[in-house]
């Protein structure tokens, strides 16, 4: 692979890690917001208020003795995930697709027995898996059962979209695709590919796997060209929303698209990787700059998605902020 100098990716407007810390992470996110996005129950209960759907709950472990009613909770379920409140990376999350007598089978296949379940949940409440090693408290939420639009795409694991929302507004989006690499994950620094995705339309851009392009799922063998992502003006209004809802500047909304419900928030992230970029083409800096120039930003998330979406446009290059209008209400 070229070597590209760090010059040459400043003038691409590509955001580094440096910068994304102090200019948009530290300015633009209040950290009293933090422990709100850093616990996915908290995270669930506040998302529920602003209208964003979230999978069903069906139970939450927060003491040791609790984890022996854990079978009789997930009885009347084929399949549902566990994870660790304050987890982070995909880490400590386990999906069980189905069961098999009194086997549980896991997304990748392998078969695991109940003792082992509660143990991972003992696992959990000890803070294997939280931030810092943190006691934990596990959530079992509904299994995602995932759009045929978008499952063949994806080796095992549920593919997800992640949103870049700064201030409010989508800016950057992509599709992360789980592979045999990830192990069923849809984590890029542990393999998934990264699908961007236009802001505007909702289409495929550019794919990259351990940053490298790629134009073939390795796995699936499907072409990553030309996939459409449904019900996008709704997933992008839901991120938008989850401003309101956290009060966060600068963060990652990680969404699916389930066959039944329909756009489903899976996590926010506060620090959101930079992969995207690759993953687009493009940097984020333009796009940040663009929306930091904004004399005066809209009011609803409807209106910041119908903007951003007018500007965002893969095709398109950005000019100087337009006005808003009576269609896209805004304030000083």
């Amino acid at each position: 692979m070229r070597w590209i100098s760090p010059a040459s990716l400043s003038r691409r407007g590509m955001l580094n890690m440096n910068r994304r810390n102090v200019d948009y992470i530290a300015r633009y996110n209040d950290r009293s917001a933090y422990p709100l996005v850093d616990n996915k129950l908290k995270t669930k209960l506040v998302a529920e208020e602003y209208d964003v759907a979230t999978p069903a709950l069906r139970q939450v472990v927060s003491q040791q003795h609790q984890i022996s009613h854990f079978r009789e909770r997930v009885a009347g379920l084929n399949g549902f995930a566990i994870k660790p409140a304050k987890g982070s990376g995909g880490k400590g999350i386990m999906v069980i697709t189905r069961r098999e007598d009194d086997s549980f089978i896991k997304a990748s296949g392998a078969a695991v027995s109940l003792r082992h379940l509660e143990r991972h949940l003992s696992n959990i409440l000890a803070g294997l898996y939280s931030l810092g090693g943190s006691p934990d408290v596990a959530i079992v939420e509904d299994l995602i059962q995932c759009s045929s639009t978008l499952t063949d795409y994806s080796f095992q694991g549920v593919p997800d979209i992640r949103i870049i929302v700064f201030r409010g507004y989508p800016v950057m989006a992509m599709l992360r695709l789980a592979t045999r690499a990830s192990d069923g994950k849809a984590n890029l620094h542990q393999g998934a590919i990264g699908v961007g995705i236009d802001i505007a339309t909702g289409r495929s851009l550019n794919a990259v796997q351990f940053n490298r392009p790629v134009k073939m799922h390795p796995d699936t063998g499907l072409a990553l060209e030309h996939i459409q992502i449904e019900d996008w003006h709704t997933m992008l209004v839901m991120a938008s929303r989850c401003y309101e809802a956290t009060g966060l500047g600068y963060m990652g909304a990680d969404l699916v698209l389930d066959q039944h419900d329909g756009p489903t928030l899976l996590e926010l992230n506060a620090r959101p990787g930079l992969a995207i970029q690759m993953a687009n083409g493009k940097g984020l800096l333009p796009r940040l700059k663009y929306i930091e120039s904004l004399k005066r930003t809209h009011l609803t998330p409807e209106a910041r998605v119908e903007y951003a979406m007018s500007v965002f446009s893969h095709a398109g290059n950005l000019s100087a902020p337009r006005r808003t209008t009576k269609r896209q209400p805004a304030f000083a």
